[in-house]
């Protein structure tokens, strides 16, 4: 084999990768965008409390929307926003959830929303991370801190792409001025997140 055609033979093969290492490159350090499937019911955000310390009272808020980015190579520029419907407050019972919605709880009339936005997301395992954020109740913001867990993703039956999380923390009532008396072991309400993000 002479010179010339070696030559001509791996500037040919060079020529057949740049296109495939091109096309690698963008997908690898393109961020995603996601809208939560809470449309569907595909999303939850859900919590428990304790009830005199005898029990549990359980609930969840049936209307909220939500998004997040996810950027697979560099999962510390990922972020979270959620807009939650406090007014949409069920714990099964409807006097209890009108105290709820009252003054001293939520005081949907005057705060008809609560928020969650991230700020820094902090990879502690393949399949989790940290991921601190403002959360606004009542018109006060604090920082909290989700503990979130990558259940899976790929493609649906439908065309589209989905991601799903799930995500728990704790909140102190007194720090977002709620004041609920259920007991001294009813000052921290255990929150539990679930979302299923549709690609955009």
């Amino acid at each position: 084999m002479s010179s010339m055609s070696f030559a001509k033979r791996i500037a040919a093969a060079a020529l057949l990768r740049l296109p495939l290492l091109s096309v690698t490159s963008v997908v690898q350090a393109a961020p995603e965008q996601y809208v939560m499937d809470t449309q569907n019911k595909h999303a939850f955000v859900q919590f428990k409390i304790s009830h005199l310390g005898f029990s549990w009272v359980l609930g969840t808020f049936d209307n909220f929307t939500g998004n997040f980015t996810l950027d697979q190579d560099a999962p510390d520029k990922s972020s979270v926003s959620v807009d939650i419907d406090t007014n949409s407050v069920n714990t099964n019972y409807a006097e209890r959830d009108k105290h709820l919605r009252a003054k001293d709880v939520f005081n949907v009339a005057k705060f008809p929303k609560a928020t969650f936005v991230s700020t820094k997301v902090e990879k502690t395992g393949d399949k989790t991370a940290n991921v601190t954020g403002n959360m606004t109740i009542k018109g006060v913001t604090k920082p909290v801190t989700l503990a979130v867990t990558y259940i899976g993703g790929g493609k649906d039956p439908w065309g589209g792409y989905r991601q799903g999380f799930e995500a728990t923390t704790d909140i102190r009532l007194k720090d977002f001025g709620i004041d609920l008396d259920l007991g001294p072991a009813a000052q921290v309400a255990h929150v539990f997140i679930s979302v299923e993000g549709i690609r955009k």
